[in-house]
């Protein structure tokens, strides 16, 4: 891997109320983007819910599917197995990130979590997947969370009980919060504080 590291390269925004991107121009695209990443030597994941658009990132290098759907998962494992590549498996209550309404939060989110990843792990490893990570969709557009300050309080407690998920025995992703409306010009330090609640989570375990 190159002196880069690594990127994560997202197609469309996860916002639900901006314009969509199908497969045939998110290929256009990426597709030179992930090409040029992967002759330098640049470690890339590409977010993406289309079976299609998984395989041709795959082709040209991607090394990691950040899946941020719910449905045709099958077909992109498969993919991912075949390429030995590594998989993000993200929690979506929807069809896809583009397609949520109302978060769900049950008796015990953390719980409804577990259980769907616990499922997705399954059928992914039944299909040779073996580089697999979980992230708890912390960066999706519900309709019911977009009161920030209670958008960053369920963020803190799921930062807290993310510990919770290590019996699946994969690595845990959490995208961070800016929470400008908390921090200000001090923003830049949302992402470090977020960062170390989460990890801090693990060590009181």
């Amino acid at each position: 891997m190159g002196d880069l590291g690594g990127f994560d390269v997202a197609n469309e925004t996860a916002q639900t109320t901006s314009e969509r991107v199908e497969d045939v121009r998110q290929q256009s695209k990426i597709l030179p983007v992930l090409e040029a990443l992967h002759q330098e030597g640049v470690l890339t994941s590409i977010e993406t819910y289309y079976p299609q658009v998984a395989r041709e990132c795959l082709k040209v290098g991607a090394n990691i599917i950040n899946l941020t759907g719910s449905q045709d998962n099958q077909e992109i494992y498969k993919q991912v197995s075949e390429f030995d590549a590594g998989v993000i498996i993200c929690y979506v209550q929807g069809k896809n990130v583009r397609e949520v309404d109302d978060f769900n939060f049950g008796n015990d989110p953390t719980d409804l979590m577990y259980d769907y990843f616990a499922k997705k792990i399954e059928i992914a490893t039944q299909l040779g997947v073996r580089k697999i990570f979980v992230d708890a969709g912390l960066g999706f557009y519900y309709k019911n969370l977009e009161d920030s300050a209670l958008r960053i309080r369920f963020k803190m407690k799921t930062f807290l009980n993310t510990f919770r998920l290590r019996k699946l025995g994969f690595p845990v992703c959490h995208a961070l919060p800016h929470a400008f409306e908390c921090f200000g010009e001090e923003f830049r330090s949302a992402e470090p504080f977020f960062a170390v609640l989460s990890c801090s989570a693990f060590k009181l375990v």
